[in-house]
């Protein structure tokens, strides 16, 4: 539903590795829906091959790696409410003893992170960037960047683009919003891949901001699931056409008649202002 949702409004999709549906099954239902696929680097690379060859067959055009969870962070949460998958859902990109053998039943932490401790790979590296663009010719967008640092190494590593995000802030507590990060980051690319942004994009004049700031487009993820599950499909693409509709009016009233005219000093940050109090 979320997939036709965007599809029906020209936009694209990334499914993710740990949907609870299958990436099969996604494209089937929204072939005309253009679709990334966002991938971890497991243990088991042969699980991460697998994931990479079936996106492939099923016409996903491009792959989002994500780079800032070689661990899954403590959600305190999770751990308090003792969150599990419910037992009607499971991973249908893979299964549990496909990505790996070893055993954790620690009911004391969240279900995810038990989960995903089986999973995972704390190794990896910037040599898996390579390691996955030698078994695939889709294009791949590095998810996680933070730094001008780290921006830097992935263009080095010749990515199709970065993705600038902190998780939606479950990984690291404190870390730096998605929005504080961008201008960094934009201005280390300088133009040498494309540049994109997540994280606390709720309206239209969010999506305003990050295009001035240098983005090239934004992903939204609370909200469309805030529709998904008031109205279904219908509810998804509402919110993305709301979205839209804001940012339009946001562009009028800003003197912005094309998403490439922004001026850089559209957007000020709040302590230009306090500096003068």
């Amino acid at each position: 539903a979320s997939a036709r949702a965007c599809g029906s409004v020209g936009t694209l999709y990334c499914l993710s590795t740990a949907s609870t549906t299958s990436l099969e099954e996604v494209a089937s239902e929204a072939r005309d829906t253009l679709r990334w696929f966002q991938l971890y680097v497991f243990a088991d690379r042969e699980v991460s091959r697998s994931l990479v060859q079936r996106a492939e067959r099923n016409g996903y055009k491009a792959l989002v790696l994500t780079v800032d969870c070689p661990k899954v962070g403590r959600r305190y949460r999770d751990e308090r409410n003792q969150f599990w998958m419910p037992k009607r859902m499971e991973y249908a990109n893979f299964s549990l003893s496909e990505a790996s053998s070893a055993e954790s039943d620690n009911r004391d932490a969240s279900g995810l992170a038990s989960k995903f401790a089986r999973l995972s790979d704390s190794t990896i590296s910037w040599s898996d960037v390579g390691w996955l663009q030698s078994i695939t010719s889709l294009p791949v967008v590095v998810k996680g960047i933070m730094t001008a640092e780290d921006a830097h190494l992935a263009v080095q590593h010749g990515v199709a683009a970065v993705w600038v995000s902190n998780h939606g802030g479950r990984q690291l507590d404190t870390v730096p919003a998605s929005i504080e990060a961008l201008p960094e980051v934009v201005s280390a690319v300088a133009g040498r891949c494309e540049v994109y942004v997540d994280g606390g994009i709720r309206t239209g004049t969010d999506v305003l901001k990050a295009l001035a700031l240098g983005a090239r487009a934004v992903f939204l993820g609370r909200s469309p699931v805030f529709g998904l599950a008031c109205g279904g499909e219908a509810g998804a693409r509402r919110v993305l056409e709301i979205v839209r509709e804001e940012l339009s009016l946001a562009m009028m009233l800003s003197g912005c008649s094309s998403i490439h005219e922004f001026p850089p000093n559209l957007v000020v940050h709040r302590d230009r202002f306090r500096s003068q109090l």
